[in-house]
């Protein structure tokens, strides 16, 4: 039995010897689709796929040829090579041509013209985003950088938002609707706003993202989505449906919640700006009835001096009028039984009279009467 035992080493080198030796693999031509093309001083290394399997290419001489769009189908001449001490099967590739769209380019071309036609991308039908949201539901997988990368930017932002997570698969078979699904149970479930995000990655790791499925979930939800769907440059369908599209899932997180340190600031100088013009309006009331005060005291001045002006002119000449006065240039007032005596004709002899003067008076009796001639 321990004859045929193997080390790795054996069965790894045992083989090279068959791909090397097989005259069928030298100089064949492969067509597939591009995915992670990456250049390194002069060497290409990218994977060549189709529907159900990956190639990996390492093309020396890259420098040559027109870099290739991910996605795009090419032709790949070369042979492959199997790498022994690590256990790698590769395509050496010596040449790449280009062989027209690539599939999954072609059925995102036709997904997002029809949904277009249907009306999917329209602004019209776009949700604004809440201003000050409580609680975010979030569509990504449980583990990885952006989940992380979600709950340090809310955090930092506004702690008293709540995060919920839905987790699924965001690369794989049947992940989109697992994604759907996700969209749809946050539409029965206490969220504000939903976020469907994943990091970047190849065309095809991105491809549940550019659904049918997804699409449809995302432009029936009734809360607003937030797509954050791998790098800057990428583009999927569901970017398109979605009330918003953020470059990256911290993009997505910074734009869903409002800074709140930012806000108060804003708040704060508000307040400031209300409380410095109620001041002002305080001040020029208080300016006003000071205004007002004062003409109304020198209105009251001026009738009170006007006043006495007069009162003293009435004064003057009640004063000329008073008997008192009169007799204080030594004239007298002639009575009779408390009476004034205005004629010689109310006097006559023998009868008593009084005669008033300035310090008293004089009591008389009449010895004699007569007229003016």
């Amino acid at each position: 039995m321990e004859s045929n035992i193997l080390s790795v080493s054996q069965l790894n080198n045992y083989l090279k010897s068959i791909i090397d030796a097989e005259i069928m693999l030298k100089n064949i031509a492969v067509v597939g689709e591009v995915s992670g093309y990456n250049v390194v001083r002069g060497i290409a290394y990218f994977m060549l796929k189709d529907s159900d399997s990956l190639l990996n290419c390492v093309l020396f001489g890259a420098d040559n040829f027109e870099v290739p769009k991910i996605g795009d189908k090419v032709v790949v001449t070369g042979s492959p090579s199997y790498y022994a001490k690590g256990g790698k099967l590769s395509f050496n590739a010596t040449k790449i041509e280009s062989y027209g769209l690539g599939e999954l380019y072609k059925k995102f071309l036709q997904l997002k013209e029809m949904l277009e036609k249907e009306g999917l991308f329209d602004e019209h039908f776009k949700k604004s985003l809440p201003k000050m949201p409580k609680r975010i539901g979030v569509v990504t997988s449980k583990t990885g950088a952006v989940i992380e990368d979600i709950i340090n930017v809310v955090a930092r932002r506004n702690n008293a938002v709540d995060i919920v997570l839905y987790p699924v698969k965001v690369q794989g078979d049947r992940a989109e609707y697992e994604i759907a699904a996700g969209i749809e149970f946050f539409n029965s479930y206490n969220v504000d706003v939903i976020i469907v995000a994943r990091g970047g990655g190849s065309a095809e790791d991105l491809q549940p993202f550019n659904t049918e499925v997804v699409a449809r979930a995302t432009f029936a939800s009734k809360k607003p989505v937030v797509s954050a769907v791998g790098h800057e440059t990428d583009f999927t369908i569901i970017d398109f449906v979605a009330d918003l599209r953020a470059p990256t899932p911290s993009a997505a997180a910074e734009l869903v919640v409002a800074d709140y340190v930012s806000e108060a600031d804003k708040l704060k100088a508000l307040t400031n700006r209300l409380i410095l013009s109620q001041t002002q309006k305080v001040n020029l009331l208080d300016g006003l009835i000071k205004n007002y005060v004062n003409n109304l005291n020198n209105a009251v001045n001026n009738l009170v001096i006007k006043e006495q002006s007069r009162l003293e002119l009435l004064t003057s000449g009640l004063s000329k009028l008073n008997p008192a006065n009169i007799l204080i240039k030594g004239y007298a007032k002639l009575e009779s039984e408390n009476k004034p005596i205005n004629s010689i004709k109310d006097l006559k002899v023998g009868k008593e009279f009084t005669a008033r003067m300035k310090d008293g008076k004089i009591k008389a009796i009449v010895t004699a009467v007569e007229e003016n001639i």
